[in-house]
Order: structure tokens, then sequence, then C-alpha cells
């Protein structure tokens, strides 16, 4: 569980719950318990994604796969053990500091972020999906599932963490949310086709290799940016009725598209 969860990473998922928070002055400690869940949930989806059943990949943040490392059999209960302990931590860590009814929607939150309705339930179309062709709206709809659902529990975490978020900021969060988590997935993409190995800690070429459809298969590299960039822009946009407070927010939407890794 530590290989797999505590060495390499970019944290994202962490440090969105981190500036949600922050947009509503909500003190970091009090936001540890769901940004350990969420990038928990995280790690134990890439142990089992990377198993042979699934993506059969052999390299993760630069360093053999779970499954490599050890076997298959481990790194199953790895990420079971991973997953459960996500919902033991946001329901028992003291500092969280949340009443019953706003840890329960919490709980519930990064569940249902977690499941058929989600992330589970999009990697099931993705694996489906592979060697038939899908339209824009379906590919969308995936990746809202795979990779934004857990994107959209992070920022809605960090928020139901404080006291004071009311139902505008709410919605200003979720379109921003929602936005960058198909940024995210479209600059995934992009750098499987653009990046190297050693930059990107794992191979590039797998979606090509595996005949996954992906948004520069669909629309090409310059309107897949393109269209993140147009993603980019309206979850920015969102941020404006926070002020100074949502400046971590924005950073972390630009750096989602920049990286290079």
């Amino acid at each position: 569980m530590r290989y797999a969860t505590l060495d390499g990473g970019k944290r994202v998922r962490a440090c969105l719950v981190y500036a949600a928070g922050a947009a509503l002055d909500v003190e970091a400690t009090v936001l540890d318990a769901p940004a350990c869940a969420v990038e928990l949930i995280h790690s134990y989806s890439l142990v089992h994604d990377d198993l042979p059943c699934m993506d059969n990949d052999d390299l993760r943040r630069g360093k053999p796969t779970c499954h490599k490392e050890y076997d298959e059999a481990t790194a199953l209960l790895v990420g079971d053990a991973l997953q459960t302990l996500a919902f033991e931590i946001l329901a028992k860590d003291s500092a969280l500091g949340v009443n019953a009814q706003r840890r329960t929607r919490m709980i519930a939150s990064l569940a249902e972020a977690a499941g058929s309705r989600g992330m589970a339930g999009g990697q099931a179309i993705d694996l489906g999906a592979v060697g038939r062709a899908l339209a824009l709206p379906e590919l969308e709809d995936m990746h809202r599932r795979k990779t934004g659902a857990l994107i959209r529990a992070a920022v809605h975490l960090g928020a139901l963490a404080g006291e004071g978020a009311g139902a505008e900021a709410l919605n200003a969060l979720e379109h921003y949310a929602r936005h960058i988590g198909l940024a995210f997935q479209i600059t995934d993409d992009v750098l499987d086709v653009e990046g190297d190995a050693q930059a990107l800690g794992k191979t590039p070429g797998a979606d090509e290799a595996h005949n996954k459809p992906t948004y520069p298969a669909l629309l090409g590299l310059q309107q897949a940016k393109a269209r993140c960039a147009e993603l980019t822009h309206s979850a920015v946009a969102a941020l404006v009725p926070f002020g100074e407070s949502a400046d971590a927010l924005a950073g972390l939407a630009r750096y989602i598209v920049d990286r290079r890794h």
C-alpha cells in the first residue's frame, strides 16, 4: 500500500481539496482527511487499472507497477485495502471537525464518485469502447465518469469541509470541477501522443496501441488542445466570485493543462 501511494504522483486531487477549502476559508488541518481519502481512492484505481485484466501496464510513476513489483493477487488486495482505508479516514478522523450529517454527505459524495455512476462505471465504458469509435458526447460522458467524477468529488469535499458554502458557491465550484476534469483527461490524451516515458513516468502511446478512443484520435491534436483551452477558460471564469481566495484553484487549472507529465 505504501509502495502504490507514497512514492511519486502529482497529488492533483488532494491539492484540489485544499484549494477548494481555501476558497471558502476552511482551515487546512480540517482538509487533511478528505485530501487523503481522495488520494487513496485515486491510488487504488491506478493499481487496479494497471492489472493485466485492465490496461496491463508495466510502468507507473517511473517504477514497476504494483503487480509487477509484487504479484497480481497482492495488487488486487492493495487496491481493495486502499479503497476501504479512504472511507475509514473520512468516517473516523477527529480533526475533520464537521457534524455527522456533513460527514455523511462527504462519504456519500466520494462513494458515488468512485462507483458505478463515476470512476468504476467510466472504466467499464472505456474497456467496452476499445476498438470502436465514439462520438464526442459519448467520449465526454465516459471521461466525466472515469476521470472527472473524482476531480469533482475532490472539489466538493473541500467545500463540504467548511460550514459557509451556500448553493451559489457550490454551483460555481461544480462548474469549475466539471470543466477542469475534462481538461485533465484531454491533457492526458495529448501527453500520451506527445510525451516521453521519462517525463510521464509511464509508457506513452498506450492508448493507440490498445486502440482506445481518445480526444486526439477523434478531434485531432490541435482541436483537442483548443477544446482543452476552452474548458480551462470556462473553469477559471467560474471562480471570479471568490476573488483572490480562489487563486490556488485557478493555478491548479493552469497547471493541469500546462503539465508535461
